[in-house]
């Protein structure tokens, strides 16, 4: 008998399980480049480990160019992944997978100057990561905090949930890229509360 497909949520990183970081030499914010500006969000380990008890699998997908752009090196990156899985472990989480593309189309490090279908928006990670774990697209949940986010979810015909402070310029360009996510809320927390809403109604999905 054929085991059932199992579901997901999908989690982007910076910004959904860590926070980002100000640069004022470049005067913007961005991915940390450096393990000790690695911070989790705040509640972030209670919002995951509620997501476990609804059956759900934790899956890291994310767009990481840091590498290809030269800002720092791979130890470095692994580095940051490393004190990321500590800070998540002493917050009693686990994630059941971690994918990343490395990629970017004008990387100034050469193996990684690739246009690529794992790079979101493409959806390329969610598919291999539905292959490896058995799961259920439809039936699982894409979060992240940018349209590139909202779009290879819907690519990878998941249920899309961008956290993120509504504003009239993201109206604008989800109505030009036609990227509207299916819930915008300000927080993790919410967004578990709505997992955990569609889950008793019995719809993970669209």
């Amino acid at each position: 008998m054929t085991r059932p497909l199992s579901k997901a949520v999908f989690l982007d990183r910076d910004g959904i399980i860590n926070e980002l970081v100000y640069y004022p030499e470049h005067g913007i914010v961005d991915s940390p480049s450096h393990p000790e500006q690695l911070r989790l969000v705040e509640g972030i380990g209670k919002s995951l480990r509620r997501l476990k008890t609804l059956n759900f699998k934790l899956i890291l997908i994310s767009n990481q160019p840091g590498v290809a752009k030269g800002h720092f090196s791979l130890d470095v990156f692994r580095a940051i992944n490393r004190r990321m899985e500590a800070k998540l472990s002493k917050s009693g989480v686990k994630l059941d997978d971690k994918y990343y593309c490395l990629h970017h189309p004008m990387a100034r490090v050469t193996r990684y100057r690739i246009s690529c279908n794992c790079r979101k928006p493409g959806p390329g990670l969610f598919q291999r990561s539905a292959r490896e774990h058995r799961l259920s697209l439809r039936k699982s949940v894409a979060i992240g905090d940018g349209i590139v986010d909202v779009i290879a979810g819907q690519r990878a015909g998941c249920t899309t949930i961008l956290v993120s402070n509504v504003n009239s310029l993201l109206v604008r360009l989800m109505n030009e890229m036609e990227a509207e996510p299916d819930y915008i809320v300000p927080n993790m927390q919410q967004a578990v509360e709505i997992i955990t809403n569609l889950e008793k109604e019995g719809r993970s999905s669209k």
